[in-house]
């Protein structure tokens, strides 16, 4: 074999992005809610109503992934939608009150990972990011 399964850079960039998940995970407990999920409600947040289709290739997800965390969000009253083909999103005042008391718990995440990261390993994600996409 050319390449050890160590050296596999889809295998180190997905363990990496479990190592993330897992610091979201982690101040995310005491909420019904996943790292996924909560990516979903700040896109909601930001764009306030759009169609679902763009969540999906605004995050990078799959079409499967976006729908099933849809219908679990909508399920428990985050989000509703437009009766449409194509329907719009957005986020219920359920949904807005969750998302005002997340993102203090985001930001706390993200400045741990920025401490542990340094300015060095934020520029180096960004330019990873640049040339893969």
């Amino acid at each position: 074999m050319k390449y050890r399964l160590q050296d596999c850079i889809g295998f180190r960039l997905r363990k990496l992005s479990r190592i993330v998940d897992g610091h979201y995970r982690k101040n995310l407990t005491g909420f019904d809610i996943t790292e996924k999920q909560l990516g979903i409600l700040s896109v909601l947040y930001e764009m306030k109503k759009v169609e679902q289709g763009k969540i999906g290739k605004f995050l990078l997800l799959e079409r499967s992934t976006v729908s099933r965390n849809i219908k679990l969000l909508k399920e428990k009253g985050y989000i509703k939608s437009t009766p449409d083909y194509k329907p719009e999103i957005e986020l219920s005042a359920k949904g807005k009150k969750l998302i005002i008391k997340l993102l203090p718990l985001w930001e706390k995440t993200m400045d741990e990972l920025i401490v542990k990261l340094g300015k060095d390993g934020m520029k180096l994600i960004e330019k990873l990011e640049a040339k893969l996409l």
